[in-house]
């Protein structure tokens, strides 16, 4: 015996949902503020700490951390470069109170 055709509905296929609107970025309360320092500053800050900026840690431009600066998305929206400028990023610490670090933002692999 032949198996019999399976039977199939006759309603249409359900239309294709609309995607999602982005939701608003919210930073993690453990995140610690990061922040953008222009190039004058980045530039004084490298000659204060006396090292040169292919020594100094890397972010990249498209880390999630960089969008708990407000002016961070000011300047991409202006499409100001930020590739080669610092950031300051500030933790707590219970020994010194305040950790500073900074960071050398460069290019993402995607080519941002």
């Amino acid at each position: 015996m032949t198996p019999t055709p399976s039977r199939r509905s006759r309603s249409r296929a359900a239309p294709p949902k609309p995607a999602a609107p982005a939701r608003p970025f919210v930073a993690h309360h453990l995140a610690p503020p990061h922040e953008v320092l222009s190039e004058e500053e980045s530039r004084t800050t490298i000659e204060k700490l006396g090292t040169p900026s292919e020594r100094l840690p890397k972010i990249l431009v498209t880390d999630p951390g960089l969008k708990t600066d407000p002016k961070y998305e000011a300047l991409r929206a202006s499409g100001e470069n930020l590739l080669g400028r610092l950031v300051r990023i500030r933790r707590p610490s219970a020994t010194a109170g305040e950790a500073i670090a900074y960071r050398l933002i460069v290019a993402s692999a995607g080519g941002d």
